[in-house]
């Protein structure tokens, strides 16, 4: 099982709105870069993630899962290239867990939401999971 992060402005796609999908979920449309493409390439049923609120809130807010491996992106008209793969929700994060304080914690400096800013879909390790779910208030982390 692997561990990503998938990036959000709240006033595009918000936590809200994923909950609100439901157990089907929702396609992850609208990547266009390559990374983060093949991220999205390389996930697998059930692989869980942080959905984390970019520019307005800057903190991770919910846990999704992969429900729908990686396919063409809906939004990208006759283009090819772009895929991606369908989230739902599982569950809120207790705690909200900000950028500053993901900065603030050494275990998480070499995290990829600290070091590549921009990109829109990015893995975590087992043990940034780990640290950003005990930093959220999740005693019995989902994995």
């Amino acid at each position: 099982m692997a561990h990503w992060l998938y990036k959000s402005e709240p006033s595009s796609w918000s936590w809200q709105q994923q909950k609100d999908a439901g157990e089907k979920g929702t396609e992850w449309t609208g990547v266009r870069n390559y990374l983060a493409r093949n991220n999205m390439r390389a996930m697998q049923i059930g692989d869980k993630g942080f959905f984390y609120h970019s520019n307005d809130g800057l903190e991770i807010v919910g846990i999704v899962e992969v429900c729908a491996l990686a396919h063409p992106d809906s939004t990208a008209k006759d283009d090819p290239r772009w895929e991606c793969v369908d989230i739902r929700a599982v569950s809120d994060m207790p705690k909200p867990v900000t950028l500053k304080d993901i900065k603030a914690n050494p275990k998480l400096s070499q995290m990829s939401l600290v070091n590549s800013m921009r990109l829109s879909v990015q893995p975590v390790t087992d043990e940034e999971w780990l640290e950003v779910c005990r930093m959220g208030g999740l005693d019995n982390p989902p994995v």
